[in-house]
């Protein structure tokens, strides 16, 4: 059930007032939602996440108006993405403002913001002013993308957080991350907002999608993270044959022509559709974590599109197998 009441924004807006944490919709992910300017409730993100402090955070904001808040300065480029993307799936890392606490950026001079594309959100946003919110799970696991794998990541009330029921998240995937520090705009995270789009805009930009081990300039570099439980192990449908037994599991974009043996296979999209990939992918890796395998098997993606933001995540996502 959606929970849209009026008493729900004004529980939400309740809990934030007194330094607590709410769990938000957005179209990407459900977040672990604090007030941005408050310090100790940010902390308390971290340790409830058990989230690393040299690893950022994303300001949400209800509008681009309130930018200044946030951002001590405001590149031209700012404006065009915001028209084209805003509200919607993009992170802009910006210099940061002063009133923003340091724990925030991880003691950065930077800080990531965005505008989501989510009614009750936007509508608790503009009550509340900016929050301060990562993905809603234990730091690492795959984000969650229904309130039913918030609660089952953080747990159910009163020990979990109050969670604003929003439906499920309509994108699916983390947004895009783009720093606009430098004279040239650097892709951080690839998203819900694809290179081609950024390009259409801005014209070139730079890739800077590497693992850190360390100080990453925005959230989702680290070289392990959205991990399930299960193992991941990256496969060629040449190997398929061969990984197959009613103990693993099999992730693909669309079924192959011999699925035998697998013991749960999960086909991303049927007609080989990106988007629809993309909104399916996180609750997938649930189901299968939550199957018992032994393994989950994944298929390649193309990288071209959102199958870029798909690779990364998988790529991510194997690397505590290959490291293990």
């Amino acid at each position: 059930m959606v929970s849209t009441t009026k008493e729900d924004l004004a529980r939400a807006r309740a809990i934030l007032d007194e330094g607590g944490l709410v769990a938000i919709p957005t179209e990407t992910v459900y977040g672990l939602a604090a007030r941005a300017f408050d310090a100790r409730a940010v902390a308390s993100i971290f340790e409830r996440k058990g989230r690393p402090r040299f690893d950022p955070l994303i300001v949400h904001v209800a509008e681009v108006g309130e930018l200044g808040r946030v951002a001590r300065s405001r590149p031209a480029a700012v404006d065009l993405l915001a028209d084209r993307f805003w509200p919607g799936p993009l992170t802009l890392v910006l210099p940061k403002a002063e009133e923003v606490p340091a724990l925030v950026s991880a003691g950065l001079d930077s800080v990531g913001v965005r505008v989501p594309d989510h009614p009750l959100t936007r509508e608790l946003l503009s009550a509340v002013g900016p929050l301060a919110a990562p993905s809603a799970n234990r730091f690492g696991r795959v984000s969650p993308t229904t309130v039913e794998h918030v609660r089952a990541e953080l747990g159910e009330e009163p020990e979990g957080p109050f969670v604003l029921d929003g439906g499920p998240c309509r994108t699916g995937l983390e947004s895009t991350v783009l720093s606009l520090l430098d004279d040239r705009p650097r892709l951080l995270r690839p998203g819900g907002v694809t290179l081609e789009e950024l390009e259409a805009v801005l014209g070139p930009v730079e890739s800077g999608v590497t693992p850190a081990t360390e100080a990453p300039e925005s959230p989702g570099q680290l070289a392990s993270h959205y991990a399930p439980r299960t193992p991941i192990v990256p496969v060629t449908e040449a190997e398929l044959a061969g990984r197959a037994r009613p103990e693993a599991g099999l992730l693909c974009l669309r079924r192959p022509p011999s699925v035998e043996g697998w013991g749960v296979v999960e086909e991303l999209s049927a007609t080989g559709d990106l988007v629809e990939a993309a909104s399916r992918l996180f609750a997938a890796l649930h189901r299968l974590d939550a199957s018992g395998l032994m393994e989950i098997a994944v298929l390649p993606v193309p990288e071209e599109g959102l199958g870029r933001a798909i690779a990364d995540r998988l790529r991510r996502a194997a690397v505590r197998t290959r490291t293990s």
